[in-house]
C-alpha cells in the first residue's frame, strides 16, 4: 500500500455561478523515499494539488489516504494535526517571518513538538548548520540572500521531522548555483526516507528527482520513473512527536512581535497608561481623603463609643433618619428623655464596659466680665470624647467646664484667652421642669480647659455638675442621651444593632449613632466624587481601547502572510486568536506597569507638597487599587483584541499565504 494515495480528486473554482474545473480526476500513489516532481505549465493545477495534499484546501471531492488512514477534509482539527505532524512546507517565496531571526523561524515549527525548550533550540541550530547556515544564526531573513533564505525554509520544513516535504517551486527565485544546492538538499531528505514532492514548471528541476508526474489541464498525462526510490528505514527513529501549540509559546511569540514593533506599541501603552494612571490617582486620592477624615474624627471622638438617643417615633430608623427625627422633636424635649431603667438596660449588654447618661442642651450662654458668648450643643463629658479633645487643660470635674477656643476669645481676646483658664464664668441654659414647662438653669463654673473645634466640643461639664444645676431649679433630671463605650472596635456595629433592636410594647426604644455611621456617610460622598472623577478618566481608557483595536487590525493586515505560514505549519485557529489576544494583553500589562510607576511617582510628589499643610498623606494607593487597575487593563486589552483576533483566525490559509 502506498504511503500517500489520491483517488478521483476533483476541484473547481466558481466565479458567480460559472464553474472553472482545475483538477479532473487525479489518481496518484506516492511512497516515502521518493523525490517526486509534479511538472506542468502554469494554471495546470499543480499548486491546487499541492494544497490538497498539504491539508490546506478542504473544498474538493475525492479521497486522500495517508499510511492507510483516510483524511476527512471536513474536520479542521484533523487537518491541523496532519499539517503539524506529517507535512513540511518549502515555498518559492521562502515565507519566513520577518521579525524573527532564522533560529526563531525554525523554532516556530519546533514549538509544536514534545521537545523541551533547550532541546528545541539545539535541534534548530543543528538543522541550520546542516543546511550550511551555522555562521548566520543571529541574522533576520532580510539580512540573507535568496539561497540562504531557502535553506532556512528547508530547515524549518524538517524541524518537526515530518513524513512529507512539499516544495512549491523551491528554486524559482534562485540562481543556478543555489538551485543545485537546494535540489541536492531535497535529494538528501528523500534519501533519509521522506516523501519529497516538488511542484515545478522546470524540466531541469524535475529531472533531478526519482520520478516525474506530469500535469496538464488538471489531469495526469505522464508518470515517469527516473530512478528507484530510496530505501525507507524500518524503524521510526524520531525521539519526539508533534503536539498542539502551548499557551506559553503563544505568549512568547507575541512578546517577540511586541518588542519588534516596540516604538509603535509604546505610544499605545503610554496612552493606555495615562488613562489607568488617572483612575488609579483618583482612587488613591479618595482613599486618602477618607483616611484623613477618619483620622480627624477619631482624633476627636472615641471610635468605640455609641451615642444612644430615645427613639421618639417607636419605628425602626437609620442613623440619618434618627437625627432628622430628633430635630423635629427639639421643641418638645420631653419626647427625648431616657429613664433610669432604660439606662440600666444598656448596662447589661455584652461587650459594653461603660454606660454614661448625659445631657445635651441646644442653646446656652457663657458670661464673663460683662461679656457674653452664645453657643449651641453644650453637653456632659463622657468617654465618647477622645483623650486629646481638650488641647489646653483637662477634662471637667465637679463644678468645672471646658469651652472652645472661639468662646474664650469672645469672652476675653485672642491674645489673652488662655488667661481665662482657672477663672469662673457664668453658664445659662434652657431646659424643662417636671411639668414640662421651660425653665432657665444657671451656675458658676470654673474653666479648666479649651478645645480647638467648636463643632466637636462646643462646651462641656460633667454629669454630676449638670444634674446639680437641674435639681436646684426643679428641672427634669432624666438624661436625654447615653454614651455607651464598647470594649473593642470590632463589636461597635454589633452592639449598636442590638441597641436599635430593643423594643417595648412592639415599639423600638432606642436610636444609636456611631462614628462609623458618620464616616460611612462622608465616605459615601467621597466615593461618589471618586467614581465621577474616575469615570471622566475612564474616557481616556475608551480611547485607548479603540487605539488597541486599530493597532490589532493593522497588525492582522501586516501579518496576513505570517498567519498563513503559521496555519500551514499546523497552528489551530485558537492559536492564531491567542497570538493576537496575547499581544494585546501584554500591551495591557505593560500599560498597567507604566501607570503604577506614574501613580507612585506623582502621589509621592503630591503627598510631599501637601504634607506640610495637612500633615497627612492625601494619596493612598492600596493593593486593591493596584489589582483593580491590572484587571481593568487586562479586560480592556482582551476585549479590544477579540474582533481583530477573530478576523485573523478566520483567514483562509491559502489566501493568507498569497498575500503581499
Amino acid at each position: 500500500m502506498a504511503f500517500l494515495e489520491l483517488k478521483d480528486i476533483h476541484k473547481s473554482y466558481f466565479l458567480g455561478k460559472e464553474e472553472f474545473p482545475v483538477l479532473n480526476g487525479i489518481d496518484l500513489q506516492l511512497d516515502r523515499g521518493e523525490f517526486v516532481s509534479i511538472l506542468g505549465e502554469s494554471g495546470g493545477g499543480k499548486s491546487t494539488l499541492m494544497n490538497i495534499i498539504g491539508g490546506l484546501d478542504r473544498k474538493f471531492t475525492g479521497q486522500v489516504t495517508i499510511d492507510g488512514h483516510q483524511l476527512d477534509h471536513t474536520k479542521e482539527k484533523q487537518l491541523d494535526n496532519y499539517r503539524r505532524g506529517t507535512i513540511g512546507y518549502i515555498y518559492q517565496s521562502y515565507n519566513l517571518i520577518s521579525h524573527l531571526n532564522i533560529v526563531e523561524n525554525v523554532l516556530v515549527s519546533l514549538d509544536m513538538t514534545t521537545l523541551r525548550g533547550g532541546q528545541r533550540k539545539e535541534r534548530a541550530i543543528a538543522l541550520l548548520k546542516k543546511v550550511g547556515l551555522g555562521d548566520h544564526l543571529k541574522k533576520r531573513p532580510n539580512q540573507l540572500s535568496g539561497g540562504q533564505k531557502q535553506r532556512v525554509a528547508i530547515a524549518r520544513a524538517l524541524a518537526s521531522d515530518p513524513e512529507i516535504i512539499i516544495a512549491d517551486e523551491p528554486t524559482g527565485a534562485l540562481d543556478s548555483r543555489n538551485t543545485a544546492e537546494v535540489l541536492k538538499l531535497l535529494d538528501q531528505i528523500a534519501a533519509e526516507g521522506k516523501l519529497v514532492i516538488t511542484v515545478t514548471h522546470s524540466q531541469e528541476v524535475a529531472n533531478y528527482g526519482t520520478r516525474i508526474v506530469h500535469l496538464t489541464d488538471g489531469q495526469i498525462d505522464g508518470d515517469t520513473r527516473l530512478k528507484p526510490a530510496y530505501p525507507v528505514p524500518q524503524e521510526d527513529l524520531s525521539q519526539f512527536k508533534a503536539k498542539p501549540l502551548s499557551s506559553g509559546a503563544s505568549y512568547h511569540n507575541a512578546f517577540k512581535h511586541l518588542t519588534f514593533n516596540f516604538w509603535r506599541n509604546s505610544l499605545i501603552m503610554l496612552g493606555t497608561a495615562i488613562g489607568l494612571f488617572a483612575v488609579l490617582l483618583f482612587s488613591g486620592l479618595g482613599n486618602g481623603v477618607n483616611a484623613f477624615i477618619q483620622d480627624q474624627i477619631n482624633s476627636m471622638v472615641n471610635p468605640n463609643s455609641i451615642t444612644v438617643f430615645k427613639n421618639p417615633t417607636g419605628k425602626k430608623m437609620s442613623s440619618a433618619e434618627l437625627q432628622q427625627s430628633m430635630q423635629q422633636f427639639a421643641s418638645d424635649p420631653s419626647k427625648l428623655l431616657i429613664t433610669d431603667s432604660q439606662v440600666d438596660r444598656l448596662r447589661d449588654l455584652k461587650h459594653v464596659d461603660k454606660v454614661e447618661p448625659g445631657y445635651q442642651f441646644s442653646t446656652y450662654t457663657l458670661s464673663y466680665n460683662k461679656k457674653n458668648s452664645n453657643g449651641s450643643g453644650i453637653q456632659t463629658w463622657t468617654k465618647a470624647f477622645a483623650d486629646d479633645t481638650v488641647k489646653t487643660g483637662h477634662a471637667p470635674g465637679n463644678n468645672e467646664i471646658v469651652i472652645n477656643k472661639n468662646q474664650a476669645i469672645a469672652l476675653t481676646s485672642a491674645k489673652t484667652y488662655k488667661q481665662l483658664q482657672g477663672k469662673k464664668i457664668q453658664l445659662t441654659a434652657q431646659w424643662i421642669n417636671t411639668k414640662n414647662q421651660p425653665i432657665q438653669i444657671s451656675g458658676t463654673l470654673k474653666v479648666v480647659g479649651f478645645s480647638d473645634n467648636a463643632q466637636t466640643l462646643p462646651a462641656a461639664t460633667n454629669y454630676h455638675t449638670m444634674r446639680d444645676l437641674l435639681e436646684k431649679k426643679n428641672g427634669v433630671t432624666k438624661a436625654n442621651y447615653v454614651s455607651v463605650n464598647v470594649t473593642e472596635p470590632t463589636y461597635v456595629k454589633q452592639v449598636a444593632k442590638k441597641i436599635q433592636g430593643f423594643k417595648d410594647n412592639d415599639k423600638y426604644v432606642y436610636g444609636a449613632v456611631t462614628v462609623g455611621d458618620i464616616l460611612d456617610t462622608i465616605n459615601q460622598y467621597v466615593q461618589i466624587a471618586s467614581i465621577v472623577l474616575s469615570a471622566i478618566a475612564g474616557i481616556s481608557l475608551l480611547v485607548s481601547a479603540l487605539m488597541i483595536i486599530v493597532t490589532m487590525f493593522m497588525s492582522v493586515s501586516e501579518r496576513t502572510k505570517e498567519i498563513g505560514i503559521l496555519r500551514a505549519l499546523g497552528q489551530r485557529k485558537k492559536d492564531i486568536r491567542r497570538l493576537f489576544t496575547a499581544e494585546s494583553i501584554l500591551i495591557g500589562l505593560f500599560s498597567a506597569a507604566l501607570a503604577l510607576i506614574f501613580a507612585y511617582g506623582f502621589s509621592t510628589l503630591l503627598n510631599h507638597l501637601l504634607y506640610s499643610i495637612v500633615k497627612f498623606n492625601m494619596v493612598q494607593i492600596t493593593v486593591a487599587n493596584i489589582i483593580t487597575i491590572v484587571i481593568i487593563a487586562l479586560v480592556i486589552s482582551f476585549i479590544a483584541a477579540l474582533l481583530p483576533a477573530r478576523r485573523a483566525s478566520r483567514l483562509n490559509p491559502i489566501d493568507a499565504l498569497s498575500a503581499d
